[in-house]
């Protein structure tokens, strides 16, 4: 490893990772020490791990939150969903992990595919600010987005308002629909959320090293093992190779 990639990954000497805490899929818990552990943390552990540096998580309640803050000097990798609007000011690798997105539906409802939800009169409820609303909102022809503020909110909202969809990550879903007797998730995916790692954009030789890290990581079956460790098998799976 040249120092170049050293000194643009850790320039205060210890490798600052932001971390999604709202993805319950990648943070699933705390280490004795109580810090955010999962795959998530764990990518960032094993980058620091190999550039022979500290690793200091620094948590994010929201993706949004995150994005927002990589025009601060305040990480210098962050782990989060790859998505256009976000990379005008995050340098992202190709996935490492994806998470299937789709809708519940509730009880009674005529709706029996995802492209049926994007129809005149439909609303869908959706997390404010999610790499999967951010997609819907570019993709999202005739229905109407309700935006709320985070995973619970955007249940509250479909359920409140008696909505046409709700939109969220497959597994969340699973859970939600127990609570929502005769609701049903829909087959599919409108989009499958890319969990990435990304860096500043002026970083040049630390983004090139991050690609290859997060490929190497992926062929070598590292990603795999931390999907069994953490005990989300059949709810993230493996990114395919770039």
């Amino acid at each position: 490893m040249s120092s170049e990639v050293r000194s643009q990954l850790a320039p205060t000497g210890v490798l600052r990772a932001a971390i999604n805490m709202g993805n319950f899929l990648l943070v699933t818990g705390k280490t004795a020490l109580g810090d955010p552990d999962g795959v998530s943390p764990d990518m960032a552990r094993e980058l620091a791990r190999r550039l022979d540096v500290k690793c200091q998580l620094v948590p994010f309640a929201t993706p949004g939150e995150l994005a927002d803050a990589a025009v601060e000097d305040v990480w210098d990798i962050g782990n989060i969903g790859a998505e256009p609007e976000r990379a005008k000011t995050i340098a992202f690798t190709a996935a490492y992990v994806e998470i299937e997105a789709t809708y519940i539906v509730p009880a009674g409802s005529s709706i029996q595919s995802i492209e049926e939800v994007d129809k005149a009169g439909n609303r869908i409820a959706v997390s404010a600010r999610s790499a999967y609303e951010l997609w819907l909102s570019d993709n999202i022809q005739n229905a109407e987005l309700k935006l709320a503020q985070g995973l619970d909110g955007s249940f509250d909202l479909f359920v409140e308002e008696k909505l046409e969809a709700l939109a969220g990550l497959r597994p969340r879903l699973i859970t939600d629909v127990e609570k929502l007797p005769g609701a049903r998730i829909l087959d599919g995916q409108f989009t499958a959320v890319q969990q990435a790692m990304g860096t500043k954009p002026d970083r040049e030789a630390a983004a090139a090293y991050m690609r290859e890290f997060v490929e190497e990581t992926k062929a070598s079956g590292f990603v795999q093992g931390l999907i069994e460790k953490h005990g989300v098998v059949g709810r993230l799976s493996v990114a395919p190779p770039v």
